[in-house]
């Protein structure tokens, strides 16, 4: 006999049918006025994250609230990350309250709002603020092409067609691909990513659980994170010579070549190899050796930096 509970699946099942914790964003957007107005959503999750030309982060939301018009009207937001702070997560929850307009939103708005990276390299254009107290931010366009919703338009109620996954999707729901065009990092924290991730060098995030009964919006506080290490499974020397004397039948690896790639997870192996023949056959280099994987991965590296 089953351990567990047969419990229903209903509408808004991962707040009423499910604990599903998720990130505490709020999205910046511009109102008919061209003023910055913020909604607090959860439901927003990285949506493409390799193998394109471009990252993005998928959200999901109401069709008739201020965020959803906003994105339809500019087609630009920011997504503010905010810490863990008592006063910060009832100002969340106060932002999204359904029905307020922007100008009632933001009247009296806790957060210090200032000018994001886009606006600073676009002076002329129109972009959505940042939250300063926020320790990361993303500024985002929406990919209105995909699911050919670029002819979605704000309108009071939504009667189909429908979209399958961006634009208006339902006649209450809609869903957004959006574009990162920047990640904004506080310091502290860039120099984390940049310079090691240690435990103290985490932000403060809090964990939202939604809804959980009629009266009140749950939140976890943050505690510092604790580490794993990931299990090392070097492959067998011999194992990558076999695959990178395989890759192609003009670009060779040299055996100290083929020892720099003994850490990389073997599904993975075949994806760097094919890189590091491009790689040579870009540069009229017929043998890949130790020198030559340190200089396709610092280009690796650079081109992360860039993105």
């Amino acid at each position: 006999m089953s351990s567990f509970k047969n419990l229903r699946i209903v509408d808004n099942f991962y707040q009423t049918s499910s604990f599903f914790p998720m990130p505490t964003i709020l999205i910046g957007t511009l109102d008919e006025k061209g003023n910055t107005s913020f909604g607090s959503y959860s439901l927003c999750f990285p949506y493409y994250i390799a193998g394109k030309d471009y990252y993005a982060m998928i959200l999901e939301c109401r069709n008739s609230s201020n965020t959803c018009k906003g994105i339809l009207r500019i087609g630009k937001c920011s997504l503010n990350f905010i810490p863990d702070n008592k006063k910060y997560f009832k100002e969340a929850v106060r932002l999204g309250f359904p029905g307020d307009t922007p100008k009632e939103k933001m009247k009296n708005c806790l957060f210090t709002l200032e000018d994001g990276l886009r606006k600073e390299e676009d002076p002329n254009g129109n972009y959505p603020k940042v939250i300063e107290e926020a320790f990361q931010v993303f500024e985002c366009t929406w990919v209105k092409e995909l699911d050919n919703a670029q002819d979605d338009k704000i309108e009071e109620e939504y009667n189909g067609p429908y979209h399958n996954f961006n634009g208006i999707t339902s006649h209450f729901g809609a869903h957004f691909i959006l574009k990162i065009d920047k990640i904004l990092m506080k310091e502290k924290y860039y120099n984390t990513i940049i310079n090691g991730v240690t435990a103290g060098g985490f932000p403060r995030i809090p964990i939202d659980f939604g809804y959980r009964d009629s009266t009140n919006f749950w939140c976890s506080r943050h505690k510092k994170p604790f580490k794993e290490p990931i299990p090392v499974h070097e492959v067998d020397i011999q194992s990558v010579k076999y695959a990178a004397n395989r890759a192609d039948d003009k670009v060779k690896f040299s055996d100290d070549a083929c020892q720099m790639m003994v850490k990389i997870p073997r599904v993975f192996l075949s994806m760097v190899l094919k890189g590091c023949v491009k790689w040579a056959k870009e540069n009229n280099c017929t043998l890949i050796t130790a020198k030559e994987m340190k200089i396709i991965n610092d280009k690796r590296a650079k081109e992360k930096d860039k993105k």
